[in-house]
């Protein structure tokens, strides 16, 4: 279900993702007895597909697509396979912004059928047989255009994936002050040319 809002003073409307099953809770990803919720793989791979067919449903056809955090991980594997003859995103690159929200909790299921597509063999989800964090984070980091470090001090797992990605692609530090603007800016531009 998509939802539409606008903000009149900004002129600005709003698209949600919406699913009764998901998303109609009082909290993110732990319940008020800080367990972790069960199917936070499956909000995410819903949430991941439901912004690309949305985007597509639309006809809107987006210069970059910017992914925070593990729950959009699977977005720039989606658009280099399953949507990358799909006009509408022809031309789209992907940056993927990774936060310090490192957590512990392990997914259940098998995760690669869970989030397999068209075009994706299990090759290419192998990192999510981790069922954790880190694999969402490998595949994001994977499959981006551009990586986005969005703190300096993050954990030495975040850091270890950090320097595992950096000698094969372009990680960004995006400046955590009066300069974020014109860091992310100056990113879109180089990736738009």
């Amino acid at each position: 279900v998509i939802k539409v809002a606008s903000i009149p003073t900004a002129k600005l409307q709003v698209y949600f993702i919406d699913n009764e099953d998901y998303f109609h809770r009082k909290s993110a990803l732990v319940d008020k007895n800080d367990k972790f919720h069960p199917d936070n793989d499956e909000r995410a791979i819903f949430f991941c597909k439901g912004v690309l067919e949305t985007v597509k449903k639309l006809g809107w056809s987006p210069d970059i697509v910017h992914c925070n955090d593990w729950m959009t991980s699977l977005i720039p594997l989606y658009l280099k396979t399953t949507y990358k003859k799909d006009p509408v995103f022809k031309d789209a690159k992907s940056v993927f912004t990774v936060y310090n929200n490192e957590f512990a909790d392990k997914f259940e299921g098998n995760l690669v059928e869970k989030a397999k597509m068209l075009d994706i063999d299990d090759d290419m989800l192998k990192e999510l047989k981790s069922n954790d964090f880190s694999g969402f984070v490998k595949l994001g980091m994977e499959y981006a255009d551009t990586v986005v470090r969005s703190d300096e001090d993050f954990s030495d797992n975040l850091n270890g994936l950090f320097q595992e990605y950096a000698s094969r692609k372009r990680l960004s530090q995006v400046a955590a002050d009066e300069n974020l603007l014109s860091s992310y800016q100056a990113l879109y531009d180089e990736l738009s040319h």
